[in-house]
């Protein structure tokens, strides 16, 4: 039989598919909240479906499933202190950060590339992460700018050549987005 597959391993290996990275916001009565979130995904057109996935630890997520309705900001690649700022456990995230609310009632956060709004379709348990489908209302295209990309740990255009060159490997800070 097979030894298990461990966290590191999955990690390591998984973190070699680059990904975009975004900011799921949504309203919690009359206070914003929001998260990090590298799992996004579209999924149909007809009709029109996201899919993202938000860890059970997170506290933002339960906020926003609650209010049934989100915002997938996709940030730009010049936009590492939004990341961190909102991949962070510490602090309030939105203290000091300039931000709208959409016709849709969510937060929309300034600067990002674009932005999809969308309703809370479905929710699946899957082991440690729930999954979510959003069917979307709006989307916006908002900036010709290249992306932030997630890759082997680190943000970057241009993938890091060796996973040791990457600060805070294996996923680090955002290991528990959601």
């Amino acid at each position: 039989m097979d030894a298990p597959i461990g966290s590191e391993q999955f990690r390591r290996v998984l973190s070699r598919f680059a990904s975009g990275v975004t900011v799921v916001t949504g309203l919690d009565g009359d206070e914003p909240v929001g998260f990090a979130c590298q799992s996004f995904a579209s999924v149909s057109l007809d009709p029109p479906l996201v899919l993202f996935c938000a860890d059970h630890r997170g506290r933002a997520w339960p906020r926003i499933r609650t209010a049934g309705r989100f915002c997938v900001n996709v940030l730009a690649e010049h936009q590492r202190d939004v990341c961190e700022r909102f991949g962070s456990a510490r602090g309030t995230r939105f203290d000091g950060l300039q931000w709208q609310r959409s016709r849709w009632g969510c937060p929309a956060l300034p600067g990002v590339i674009a932005r999809v709004h969308a309703d809370v379709h479905d929710v699946r348990s899957a082991g440690d992460h729930d999954l979510v489908l959003g069917r979307v209302v709006e989307l916006e295209s908002l900036a010709e700018e290249p992306p932030m990309v997630f890759f082997r740990g680190g943000f970057s255009l241009h993938p890091v050549q060796d996973a040791r060159d990457a600060v805070g490997y294996v996923w680090g800070w955002g290991d528990h987005w959601g």
